[in-house]
Order: structure tokens, then C-alpha cells, then sequence
């Protein structure tokens, strides 16, 4: 998949394109579903497909002071999975605060006609552009009659009454609800990091464990069954979220443990998939006690795990 961040740098060979743009955070099963639109329609027409996605996000620009805004595909991560899908190419326009001042008029002109002249354009049912968001499906349908370019505006994909949206992924992970988002996903949410040194608490209690920074949206505090990815090989395991409030620690922290396992990952990166959520954080009387929780939480991650290893 070749990835164009330069509008002026198009080939030729991507003129009269199949073509979808939007923020696509999360690649979600409403993502999905436009993007395999896309390639059946490009297939068909014997044309190229081009995804056109922002970065950074637009909400980042637009709005500085919601902090902080909780990424759910940051863009290395976004764009592998988009490759997945067999698309051509993605134009990666840089958002910035001087870009946003772009009408959808100019928009449609000089991006999408000028110098891209696409075949077709799919968008999703609620997706709007340009400065004041002037740009929708009709806006695009009367440009598309006047240029010569066909608009195709996808419904909303469900499961069940949910609308799937990256809003109602992202706040069912803040929720913890980690079974929830998978489903919206299509796949477990994950989240990468780095081990990093922690208190040391999980080995002096019997439990040694790999404490991980990561910039993604972390779920909410709680324990949680997952399945960790280490240099090619996986490794079913449990995590902890939360503040460690049995030995009075105020510092959130991201702690794995990993059955059967002994070897010394510091400073690997490390990437967990989260499968289901146990419970809550609990503050113990005593260690004693922490202890004989964990092994029950393991005991209950083991069935749960032992089919997704």
C-alpha cells in the first residue's frame, strides 16, 4: 500500500480512483464494511481504491483544551490495518489549523477533482467536512451531478440496537467493557507498550509482573484476561489497571502477569489483547488476602483464555 502525504506528489496512476475518506480511528466493523465496499467496487471497475485520512486527528487541533483525547489507532497502527484491506493507496493530508479553514467546496475542487478527479466516493451515513462541517452526502451528490463523480453514502452498521461508531468503541473501553468493544471492533482492542520497572510487589507476593506504558486509551480500572503478543509468540496472562491500592501506591499502573512464564522481557515491547473483564480494582485487609484473589482471577482467566492462545 503506497501512503502519499504530499497532494502535489499524486500519480497519475491514481486519477478516476474508487475512493473513501474520513477519520477511520479504531478501523471498526462500519469502517470495515466501507473499505470491503471499496475494493468490490474497484474490482469490478478494474480501478484503484484510495483511502484519504487526516493527521493528527482533527479533534486534536480543533479542540486542544479536551484533554486528553483518547486515540484508539494511533497512525502506524491505522494505516497497517487499513493495508489489511487490500487498498491501494491512502493520502494522508497533515490537519492542521490552516487546513481546517478549507470550505468543502474547495475541498471537493481542488482535492477530490483536481488532483485526485476521482471515479467515486464512499462515505460514511454521519460524515460531514470542511470549515463550518458545510460538507455532507447531498453537498457532495450535487458536486458529484456537476463534475462527474458518483457519491455513495453507507448505513450505519449495528450490533445489535448499537450503533457502531469510534465514540461508542472508545467510551465502552473507558467503561471496561473490553467484550463490548471487541465486538464493535471485529477483533480484541489492544493496546502496545513498552515494559518499563515498576515497585517489584507482584514478585514479592509470588507473582511477578510486567509493568507497561502505553499511549493508547487504557480501559477503565479493573482486572482484566488477556492475551499478550511478545516477539511473535502469545502468552495467555491477567492485568491489573489501577492505583494498587492495597500497598496505598497513587500512581496508575499498567501490570501483567503471564502464566508459565519466567523470562526477562524489561524494555521489549509488548502488546496485549484484551479478552474480558474479571473485576474491579479491590483494596485487601493484607497481602494474604491480594494473594488469594489473584489466584482465583487466574483460575477464572485460564478458562476464559484457554481457547484464544
Amino acid at each position: 500500500m503506497r501512503v502519499i502525504r504530499n497532494l502535489g506528489e499524486i500519480p497519475r496512476e491514481y486519477r478516476d480512483s474508487i475512493v473513501t475518506i474520513g477519520n477511520f480511528d479504531g478501523i471498526h466493523l462500519g469502517h470495515q464494511d466501507i473499505f470491503q465496499k471499496l475494493t468490490r467496487e474497484a474490482k469490478k471497475e478494474n480501478r484503484k481504491t484510495i483511502v484519504i485520512t487526516f493527521d493528527p486527528h482533527p479533534q486534536k487541533v480543533l479542540h486542544p483544551e479536551r484533554r486528553p483525547f483518547f486515540l484508539l489507532t494511533p497512525l502506524d497502527e491505522k494505516l497497517k490495518l487499513i493495508e489489511e484491506f487490500g487498498i491501494d493507496a491512502v493520502v494522508l493530508i497533515t490537519f492542521s489549523m490552516e487546513f481546517a479553514k478549507t470550505t468543502a467546496e474547495q475541498f471537493v475542487r481542488h482535492i477530490l477533482w483536481d488532483k485526485l478527479h476521482i471515479r467515486k466516493l464512499y462515505i460514511g451515513y454521519d460524515y460531514v467536512f470542511g470549515r463550518g462541517k458545510g460538507g455532507n452526502a447531498e453537498f457532495l451528490k450535487g458536486f458529484g451531478k456537476e463534475l462527474g463523480f458518483d457519491v455513495e453514502e453507507i448505513g450505519a452498521v449495528k450490533d445489535g440496537d448499537i450503533i457502531v461508531s469510534s465514540t461508542k468503541v472508545r467510551l465502552s473501553i473507558l467503561d471496561g467493557d473490553v467484550s463490548l468493544a471487541a465486538k464493535l471492533l471485529g477483533r480484541p482492542y489492544n493496546v502496545y507498550g513498552n515494559v518499563v520497572k515498576g515497585y517489584r510487589r507482584g514478585t514479592d507476593i509470588g507473582y511477578p509482573t510486567a509493568n507497561i506504558k502505553s499511549e493508547k486509551v487504557i480501559p477503565n480500572c479493573g482486572v482484566y484476561a488477556i492475551i499478550a503478543g511478545i516477539e511473535g509468540e502469545r502468552y495467555p496472562g491477567v492485568i491489573n489497571i489501577g492505583f494498587n491500592p492495597t500497598f496505598g501506591v497513587n500512581k496508575l499502573s499498567i501490570e501483567v502477569h503471564l502464566f508459565d512464564f519466567n523470562e526477562d522481557i524489561y524494555e521489549k515491547n509488548i502488546e496485549l489483547f484484551f479478552i474480558d473483564r474479571l473485576r474491579d480494582e479491590i483494596k485487601f485487609e493484607s497481602s494474604e488476602k491480594l494473594v488469594e484473589q489473584i489466584k482465583k482471577d487466574i483460575e477464572q482467566a485460564r478458562k476464559i483464555l484457554k481457547n484464544h492462545v
